[in-house]
Parts: structure tokens; sequence; C-alpha cells
């Protein structure tokens, strides 16, 4: 239960005060009687010569009288949330540099893939509104996962991915190619193409540029991320004594990365070691809102006649009783 104008509550305060002003009133009152055998027959009515009943008879309708005013209500409101999602394509290269040794998880060096991995699993859990979809690219790009709101599917999916599972090389061009055509033709506010690399174009018969600017016909913005230290990056190489580890020279068209990141009006990152790469996620996670408009609905029933009624009873009770049995002598 709730009270549509709870201020009236604060009457209640004043109630005291009132009630030991009708107290104070009504005691010590004095008749003249010329017959003692009046006042024996008098003495029967003690029960209704009680001070407090007519006073308490007021007390009790005021109360309720102010219950009233209160408006007690039961009922219940909801909030219904109407979301314009983000749709976002999520290209991640799975070439053979992907093997390189460079960034740490827990401490430890591992893959930049597998870094690649945990860090997409959480930026997957905080677009709870938005469909997500992945591509995977080497020498070729396919689709691992069409857009869906299901991220639990998607994040076992993205467990799968593994190096080497679309080729060896690098097709820039054939990744945005892939991501615009599963973005093209969906009705979302925003479309969103994040692409993850860490190297050059070096596969593929379509042109990174030419993707880019079909992508922007398209409305689809796309933001790069080049992976990966500079310079010379550890891999760990198979030699006659076992595996070894081996400094090999890596790098990254970044030139190419930002021209395609400013036609389609998106940004370029490079991320060089895992903290870097995290906030860079968070970074896009904050640029590209999901639009949440709320709407309050409210059902509530008035109860205000349960005190109503009790108190126009009260209030005839005490007009009677104060007329006949209780009536005061002048």
């Amino acid at each position: 239960m709730r009270f549509e104008s709870p201020l009236f509550l604060l009457l209640l305060l004043l109630l005291p005060i009132w009630w030991w002003w009708l107290i104070k009133r009504s005691k010590n009152p004095f008749v003249q009687f010329s017959e003692v055998t009046t006042l024996a027959s008098l003495a029967k009515l003690s029960w209704w010569s009680n001070p407090y009943i007519l006073p308490g008879l007021r007390c009790l309708t005021l109360i309720l009288l102010i219950l009233t005013l209160a408006r007690p209500q039961t009922g219940r409101s909801f909030t219904e949330v109407l979301t314009e999602g983000v749709d976002i394509v999520l290209a991640v290269d799975t070439s053979e540099s992907m093997h390189a040794l460079d960034l740490k998880l827990n401490n430890k060096n591992v893959t930049r893939l597998e870094v690649v991995k945990n860090v997409l699993e959480k930026f997957i859990a905080n677009r709870l509104n938005d469909r997500v979809g992945m591509v995977v690219f080497g020498e070729e790009a396919f689709t691992q996962t069409p857009l869906t709101h299901d991220h639990e599917l998607l994040i076992s999916f993205l467990d799968q991915v593994f190096i080497g599972m679309a080729g060896k090389k690098t097709a820039i061009g054939s990744a945005i190619a892939v991501g615009t055509k599963r973005l093209k033709d969906l009705p979302a506010p925003s479309k969103i193409l994040i692409l993850l690399t860490d190297g050059e174009n070096t596969a593929g018969k379509v042109m990174p540029l030419q993707a880019a600017e079909a992508a922007k016909e398209l409305g689809i913005k796309i933001y790069t991320i080049g992976v990966g230290t500079r310079g010379k990056a550890p891999f760990a190489v198979q030699g006659l004594f076992g595996q070894q580890i081996q400094h090999i020279h890596v790098s990254i068209d970044e030139e190419l990365l930002k021209k395609i990141a400013d036609l389609t009006g998106g940004r370029y990152f490079r991320a060089t070691d895992t903290e870097s790469l995290e906030k860079i996620y968070q970074t896009i996670d904050q640029l590209e809102k999901t639009e949440a408009k709320v709407k309050e609905y409210h059902e509530y029933e008035e109860h205000f006649m349960l005190f109503l009624i009790p108190a126009l009873f009260l209030f005839f009770l005490e007009f009677v009783l104060a007329r006949t049995r209780l009536q005061r002598l002048p």
C-alpha cells in the first residue's frame, strides 16, 4: 500500500495536543443536586459517564479522515526499457603472426590470439542490448558467428577460434567486405565493425580501402586496432633441441588502418600490451553506447473509502451520543 498524498499524515502529529486539550476540558465537571437519591441513580451510569468516550470517538474519526485525505492506494508500477541496440561485427585476425608471445595474461606470456579472445569475451559481456557477430580472417575471411543477441553462444564460438583456421596470411580487405555484408541489410541505427589485426594486408582480392569505401556508403563505422609490440616479437619455434624462442621482426600497416578508420568515421588504436588492448575496447564500449528509452507505467486502486465510511459512522455515533446518553449538562 502507498499514499498518494502522504503530507496529510503530518496532521497526525497534532492529534496528541488536541487530545490533551479535549481531556482537560472534559475533566472536573460539577452539577448541584438537591437530593442524594438522584446521585445514587446516576451511579448506575458510571460507564456512560466516562469522560474519554466522546473525545476518543472524535479522535478516531479524525485519524480516519486524515488517512482518507492521504489517499491510500494499492497496485503496482513497472518500467519498460526500449533499447535501440548497436549492431557490432568483431573482425579477428587469426593469421600465423598471432602466434607471437609478446602479450601477457595472468603474468604469463601467451599468444596474441589468446589475449585477444580474453579481452573480447569481456567486451561482449558488456553489450547486453546489442547484436554482436564475429568474422575471422587470414588468407580468407568468413563469418564465425552471425549477429546475435545470444552472447553465450557467441562466446562459445569465440572459444573455438584458433590461429591458422583461415590461413597463414592476412586479408584485411576481405575481412571488411565480409563484415560489411553481414551489416548492410540490418535496420539498426548504428552499425559498427571492429577490425583487429597484427600485420599488413598480404592476401585477398578485395583492396582494403575499396572495402572501406563500400562500408562508408552503407553507414558502417569501422574501428581499427593494431595489436603487438613494435620491432621484434618473440615466437616459439621448433628447433633441433626442442621448442625455442626466437625474436622475429613484425610490422603493422598503421597508415592503412588509420585511413580505413578515418574514411568511415571511426578511430584507429594501437595496443602494445594487454592493458592497452583492454582500455581500447573499453573506450569503444563508451563511444558506442546503446540508446535506451524508459517508459514508466503505474496502476493503482484507490482505497480511501475503507477509511471514509468508518469515519462517517463514528462521526454520526458521536453526534448521537453527545445529544442522548452522553449529553453534557449545562
